[in-house]
């Protein structure tokens, strides 16, 4: 029985591990048939909106990394999850998310992704499209807008815009040289027409400010678009010869948004001119003047290092947006730039606030758009002490013990009295540069006021027609000073060192009323978008100064300046016809008035017309990488009168108040007025441009660019030329006696090199531009050369000419003969006439200082919340006169003064003896072509913190990181290519944060 027993419970055992091992396997086997129930084998294919196969498509199951390319017939397979969601994306269409839900085979037809064709673009007295633009004309978002330490808004778009050259100084807040094309004139203004939110703005600034932009704080900037030909800019007639720059300032919205941004930084001197030691320099004095050797002083001086600091800078801006009342958008910025300059006391602080409203009324016929910027800038200038710093002894202390001149050194030696003045300084030794800088306090204050309030209604009973009016103020104030302490060596004509003062002030206001109507209106296959105008502007000036009072002495005379105002007329039309989204015509007509020319001369014509035609669809239908093509032509006039200080010379004025126009009767002295030089026949400069443009887009615009060719013709320039002597109470003035041409052509491409459909994806996108251009002056009045570019180093000398047949930047020299060595030799050179002597006819035209070809890239990286993005720049063919080197790299510098002064040691290269000898030699013309590195930015963004819409982004980069170049001097980029010492552009290391929320 206990057998029997035992024998039951064992198979009991054995049937229970039996089942347990049924039911394991049961399940086992049920889940791997559900596992494999949830998985299956999805094909299909991926093709474009005609039924095209697109080879090279991504198809990836959402959140893995489980994907397939699709085949040269468009067909992929991958194994997914039943529930799964694919994600289909290919360069040029929209990416597409769509649910298996068990379906193992699924046909993705993707759509065209254009919608950078149909970006909005702002022009003349309205707004276009990308894909309806018929002129040359470039618009640069607040997403592409250049990124690093941008004080001035010209800096954003600096190397982004094919044909653009913006070249800035290294002071703190300065102005930039803008050129379009090069410019179209000669003696008149090059820079082109800046229009902010509707309101044209001067070239030229007030008494104390920086720059006409100075006060502009780039963080309110929304776009900026650029107008290159006459077929976009004849619309602004008068003024856009040279092109226009329109600013867009940032708008409110309905949600309520706030930004901070934040950044500081450091800015060191970059690099220097190389002049002997002190311990060099005591060797040189020893082997050419052992005479002259107790003169040397004991320190080891670097006088560049001693007028550069290491210099802060921080920009602060706090903008919000919202709608007031759920009725009225507003946004509301302040904003604080400080920056001090790598020269000694240069310093540059701005404080602005921006408002802006857009409020729609009677459902939205009547749209508002207000505009008021304010600003205070405020500066203390510094003036230039390079030269002196290259040549002031360095054995010298900056500093000397007992010295009267608030302790720095200065050379003086006192006579046979114990009391000190200006006898007692040693005649034309120069004066301690760093004293210069720290004794001398400019300063200055500019209030300014900028703004605008436009109306745009659509009539009710008319609603094709829309009248808008736009109401314009621009209002610069500003004041400023100059002490010099009295511890400091100015030389008086009575004997004493004194200090001295002297304040100004200026103001400029700048009114605007513009009046239009635009219609639009589509009839059947046929778009008509029609607008004509009224524009009124006028300019007025007032300036004061007291002139240099000495401190304690009789004031010298002041002097208030109120020229004649400014008036501009216009009456503008334009028409534009779109038929079928094809064929595209532009029409355009500007009659503008200006004060600045007698009545019969007062009015000029700038008529324009351009034909766009999107040619794919009607000759390359088949083309399926290419997503558009479009052909512009364009012609148009556009005129210049911007003649700064001429407002009024057709007008008979006398001036008073020169010490020339003084007479005295007995114990009075009485001014007369002396007439001034006039010309009645002054008339418009005119430019007629011919441009040919191609747009063209691969993969639905992920490739895209432009080609353009240009050609521009001015017309009686305005050119200072000589007049008889005895006539006209002049020996020259401002006459319309050249012309003058430019031709290029214009490159761009923009890449999205890669783009992911996942949100942290890799992302990079490039911008390449490229600019050929040649100018040449074809007629001057009697043929008659020009010499201009005034030169250092000689009495009246120049470097450059006005010839027909050449660049208005073209360098006039001598031909230097060299040894068999290939050294130079000094005064030595070709007798290029055969006259058997060497005189003023054997110089000849050499070069100029204009670059050939610019180019501009910009790359732009993405990662999982890092950014990385650089931009460079290159400048090819042009030339530098290096003035520098030609007046001080010779020997005779070192005792041309009755002290001792440094030289550069490139003197050892040629071993010049004499500077006046060589310094029109064509051996100081150096290729200057360089590649710069303008801006490298690295950040990080904090997305959706704590749950919230707060994000941060951390980031910090370097400005002018490097710059690659063959040019001896300092810096090879300088406007007009000729280097005489320059503010240097430093480079600047910083950081930034910026927080939204």
């Amino acid at each position: 029985m206990k057998n029997f027993t035992r024998e039951r419970l064992r198979l009991k055992r054995i049937s229970r591990v039996f089942m347990l091992k049924s039911i394991l396997c049961i399940l086992l086997i049920s889940m791997g048939s559900q596992a494999l129930a949830q998985s299956l084998q999805l094909s299909g294919t991926v093709q474009d909106a005609a039924g095209q196969p697109l080879p090279g498509a991504t198809v990836l199951e959402k959140g893995t990394s489980n994907g397939a390319v699709t085949d040269i017939d468009g067909n992929y397979s991958l194994k997914v999850k039943e529930e799964a969601t694919i994600v289909v994306s290919f360069l040029g269409y929209k990416t597409q998310e769509i649910a298996v839900n068990g379906r193992s085979s699924i046909t993705v037809t993707m759509q065209d992704d254009i919608a950078s064709l149909e970006e909005i673009v702002v022009i003349g007295y309205g707004t276009t499209t990308v894909k309806d633009a018929t002129g040359a004309v470039t618009s640069v978002g607040e997403k592409d807008f250049n990124k690093g330490n941008m004080v001035t808004p010209e800096n954003l778009i600096n190397g982004r815009v094919a044909g653009v050259n913006v070249s800035t100084g290294g002071a703190p807040g300065t102005g930039s040289t803008i050129r379009i094309r090069g410019g179209s004139s000669l003696d008149a203004s090059n820079a082109p027409l800046v229009v902010i939110n509707g309101l044209p703005i001067e070239n030229t600034n007030v008494d104390g400010s920086r720059s006409p932009l100075s006060t502009i704080n780039p963080n309110d900037i929304k776009s900026m678009t650029v107008l290159k030909d006459a077929s976009a800019t004849a619309i602004y007639g008068s003024r856009a010869a040279n092109g226009v720059i329109i600013i867009t300032t940032k708008e409110g919205g309905n949600e309520l948004k706030v930004n901070v941004d934040l950044q500081g930084g450091i800015s060191q001197f970059r690099n220097k001119v190389d002049v002997f030691s002190a311990d060099e320099f005591r060797a040189l004095v020893t082997e050419r003047f052992p005479d002259r050797v107790e003169e040397l002083g004991n320190a080891n001086t670097d006088w560049q290092d001693e007028i550069y600091q290491d210099a802060y800078m921080y920009n602060a801006n706090v903008a919000i947006q919202g709608s007031l009342y759920d009725r009225v958008p507003v946004r509301l910025s302040i904003g604080r730039s400080d920056q001090e300059g790598i020269r000694l006391t240069s310093r540059f602080q701005r404080n602005s606030a921006s408002l802006n409203l857009t409020p729609s009324l009677f459902d939205d016929h009547l749209k508002i758009n207000v505009n008021a910027n304010g600003a205070i800038e405020e500066n203390r200038f510094a003036g230039s002490q390079e030269g002196t710093a290259l040549l002031f002894d360095p054995t010298q202390p900056v500093y000397q013990e007992g010295s009267p001149f608030g302790g720095f050194f200065q050379y003086y030696e006192l006579d046979n009295n114990d009391e000190l003045n200006a006898d007692d300084l040693i005649n034309l030794a120069p004066f301690n540069p760093v004293a210069e800088l720290l004794q001398r306090n400019d300063i200055s204050t500019v209030k300014r006021f900028y703004g605008n309030a436009k109306f745009d209604y659509q009539l009710h009973f008319f609603p094709d027609i829309t009248a808008t009016v736009n109401i314009g103020l621009d209002q610069q104030e500003g004041e400023g000073s100059v002490s010099v302490s009295n511890q400091n060596p100015l030389t008086q004509p009575d004997g004493s060192i004194i200090g001295s003062y002297s304040e100004y002030t200026g103001t400029r206001i700048n009114s605007l009323l513009d009046m239009y109507l635009a219609y639009n209106k589509e009839f059947g296959a046929l778009k008509l978008d029609a607008t004509a105008g009224y524009s009124y502007q006028r300019f007025q000036r007032e300036s004061f100064t007291t002139n240099e009072t000495l401190i304690d002495t009789e004031a010298t005379q002041p002097v208030t300046r109120k020229p004649t105002d400014i008036v501009l007329v216009g009456l503008f039309a334009r028409t534009n016809l779109n038929w079928d989204n094809k064929y595209l015509l532009t029409l355009s007509y500007r009659r503008d008035g200006s004060s600045r020319f007698i009545n019969d001369n007062r009015w000029g014509n700038f008529p324009a017309a351009a034909f766009a035609w999107q040619i794919k669809e009607d000759l390359l239908p088949d083309v399926q990488a290419l997503s558009s093509l479009k052909l512009r032509v364009g012609w148009g006039i556009t005129g210049q009168q911007e003649l700064d200080g001429a407002e009024d010379q057709y007008l008979e004025i006398y001036q008073t108040g020169l010490p020339a126009s003084q007479y005295r009767f007995g114990n009075e002295t009485y001014r007369i007025g002396i007439p001034q030089f006039r010309n009645e026949n002054l008339k418009w400069e005119e430019t007629a441009t011919y441009n040919v443009g191609i747009d063209y887009g691969f993969y639905n615009e992920k490739v895209g660019g432009s080609i353009e060719v240009f050609y521009k013709d001015t017309k009686d320039l305005f050119v200072n030329a000589a007049i008889s002597d005895g006539s006209n109470f002049s020996n020259a003035g401002i006459q319309n006696l050249g012309d003058l041409t430019s031709k290029g052509i214009e490159f761009t491409l923009n890449s999205y090199v890669f783009e992911s459909s996942e949100p942290n994806g890799f992302n990079w996108d490039v911008n390449y531009n490229a600019t050929v251009i040649d100018r040449e002056i074809t007629r001057l009045a009697q043929d008659q050369d020009r010499l201009t570019g005034g030169i250092a180093g000689g009495t009246g000398g120049t470097i450059q000419i006005y010839r027909p047949g050449f660049d208005p930047f073209s360098f006039y020299v001598y031909n230097q003969i060299y040894d068999q060595e290939g050294n130079p030799v000094e005064g030595a050179f070709a007798d290029l006439n055969g006259d058997n002597q060497i005189n003023e006819e054997d110089r000849y035209i050499y070069k100029n200082g204009s670059p050939d070809i610019t180019m501009g890239f910009l790359s732009n990286m993405s990662y999982m919340g890092f950014d990385f993005s650089f931009n460079l720049r290159a400048s090819l063919g042009n030339y530098m006169y290096n003035n520098v080197n030609s007046s001080r790299a010779a020997y005779n510098q070192l005792n041309i003064t009755p002290v001792l002064t440094n030289l550069p040691t490139a003197v050892r290269e040629t071993g010049f003896q004499v500077s006046e000898d060589v310094i029109l030699s064509d051996y100081f013309i150096q290729n200057a072509s360089f590649l710069r590195m303008d801006n490298i930015t690295l950040g990080y963004t904090f997305r959706e913190i704590l749950n919230s819409e707060l994000s941060v982004r951390i980031s910090g980069g370097v400005q002018n990181a490097f710059v690659v170049t063959k040019y001896s001097g300092l810096d090879p980029e300088i406007n007009g290519g000729i280097d005489n010492t320059i503010y240097p552009r430093p480079r600047t290391y910083y950081l930034g944060a910026n927080i939204n929320f």
